[in-house]
């Protein structure tokens, strides 16, 4: 494993050097330089356009190695805050802004998990409604499909984890604005609490949970094939507004704060 150096940096006099060249306190490795150098970007301390210290710099103030920092810098490219030059190095971009993102990671929180569950409803309880202004007959097919998928799964005594993913996507689909099912495929599999949350029970109450989600599932599927906005909307808000309540009586019992 990649360690941090132990030199101490050279004494320097006049004011402190920026943030980003001075050396790193924790073997945090590429992840601790993305941080700086971001903070110092979205801070304005790095102008649009301003040359990012050099390679050589870098690893000579923050004591890492060149692995590091070359990881570091393409982390920020791969963000969209840094372009690279081929023999120039790398500049900060114009407009430079941290783009939008939810780390996989935080999800194993019940409070991350609610709030993930409280945004999807303002996206899905959207979808839903449009979904049964616009939907197709082929639409309407990869719904009911994907719905049919998930008793199947639960049937067989499987969480139906994917089928119920399939199930929200399909209804993005149907939207016809494809920034639905961009949105979904970001969060990915992830908006499924049980993907992220194991919760102790029996396998009688689990059954009984599957099967009760499957009927709201159900009554979404029918709102939409009815072409009723009205109604969609509200089924998909009793959805997942139910599941919210559940992940949060969860919460209560184990005495996690849910904010």
């Amino acid at each position: 494993m990649t360690t941090f150096s132990a030199r101490p940096a050279r004494r320097r006099s006049g004011p402190a050097p920026p943030a980003a060249l001075r050396p790193l306190a924790a073997p945090s490795l590429a992840h601790a330089l993305v941080e700086r150098l971001s903070a110092e970007i979205l801070s304005g301390q790095l102008a649009p356009g301003a040359r990012l210290p050099t390679e050589q710099d870098l690893i000579a103030t923050t004591g890492v190695s060149r692995t590091v920092v070359r990881e570091a810098i393409a982390a920020l490219r791969a963000e969209g805050l840094v372009l690279t030059r081929q023999g120039a190095g790398a500049f900060v971009a114009e407009g430079s802004r941290r783009p939008f993102r939810i780390d996989p990671a935080d999800l194993g929180s019940l409070a991350e998990v609610l709030a993930v569950m409280e945004l999807r409803t303002g996206i899905e309880v959207e979808a839903a409604g449009l979904a049964a202004e616009r939907t197709s007959a082929a639409d309407l097919r990869e719904i009911a499909a994907a719905h049919a998928a998930i008793g199947r799964a639960i049937e067989r005594g499987e969480s139906a984890i994917d089928q119920d993913f399939a199930f929200h996507r399909s209804i993005a689909e149907a939207t016809r604005n494809p920034q639905f099912p961009r949105f979904l495929e970001y969060l990915g599999r992830f908006i499924i609490p049980r993907q992220t949350i194991r919760v102790a029970s029996g396998a009688a109450e689990r059954l009984a949970y599957l099967r009760a989600i499957q009927k709201e599932h159900l009554a979404i599927l029918g709102a939409i094939r009815a072409r009723s906005v009205a109604k969609a909307r509200a089924a998909m808000h009793s959805h997942l507004s139910n599941s919210r309540k559940r992940y949060q009586r969860i919460a209560a019992h184990q005495g996690e704060p849910t904010r």
